[in-house]
């Protein structure tokens, strides 16, 4: 858990040197900062996207993932979560913002993205797994200094609604280390592979939302994150051969 918590602590502390930082940024330079996030995150997305030894893997995986995602009202929840804790915690944002696309909107939007784009990635499973098998937390320190200045950046965009991502942090990447811890080595390299596609499939949807192009509903598109490795694993049952000749 050592990781874990170095990544929120990270987080926690490039949001608050964002928040700082972003009363005194113009709105045009707060705009642009996402931009580039955007296209960092799709370039992320799509190196990770076409590590996959069969795309028809995380194809299929999106595609059952987001029907389970949907069905589950995952984005929806999320929200509603973003929601109580704006309410619980930052009620006098929305009341000096009280227009559309400010105060309670803008700190969902800042909570969810933060979110998303925290805990989905190679980094996020197998650095967490890793640290509970094994309690090798060094992936996890890269990824806690690139989330930090994420968050920079994201807090001086979004505002506070990105600070409270440390609790998605803290609850599946703490998850994913006593996963881990428990479970034992079980993920295989087909496993891991066809996971790290799929995510990077999930990225570049996140990246469509950063550069204003469309906004999927990326929460109902974690599913496919756990199964795509089932389905390898299934396959691998069956004898089934997953990567073409």
């Amino acid at each position: 858990m050592i990781g874990t918590i170095l990544n929120a602590f990270t987080v926690a502390l490039g949001s608050a040197i964002g928040l700082l930082v972003g009363g005194r940024l113009p709105e045009r330079i707060q705009t642009s900062v996402v931009t580039g996030l955007g296209l960092v995150t799709l370039v992320v997305g799509i190196d990770n996207a076409l590590g996959t030894g069969n795309i028809i893997l995380p194809l299929l995986s999106v595609g059952m993932g987001v029907i389970v995602g949907e069905l589950l009202d995952l984005d929806g929840r999320l929200t509603a979560f973003g929601g109580w804790l704006q309410a619980r915690f930052a009620p006098a944002q929305a009341e000096s913002a009280p227009q559309e696309g400010d105060g309670r909107s803008r700190f969902i939007t800042g909570f969810v993205t933060a979110s998303l784009v925290f805990c989905i990635g190679p980094l996020t499973f197998l650095g967490s797994i890793q640290d509970g098998m094994t309690g090798d937390y060094h992936l996890l320190a890269i990824k806690s200094v690139l989330d930090g200045f994420a968050s920079l950046a994201f807090a001086s965009a979004m505002g506070i609604g990105v600070a409270f991502s440390i609790i998605t942090i803290l609850v599946l990447q703490g998850g994913l280390a006593v996963l881990g811890a428990l479970a034992g080595s079980f993920m295989s390299e087909p496993m891991i592979t066809e996971m790290t596609a799929t995510g990077g499939l999930l990225l570049i949807g996140l990246s469509l939302i950063l550069l204003d192009l469309k906004k999927p509903r990326m929460a109902n598109f974690l599913p496919a994150l756990l199964i795509a490795p089932l389905i390898v694993a299934v396959a691998g049952l069956l004898g089934i051969a997953i990567y073409p000749l």
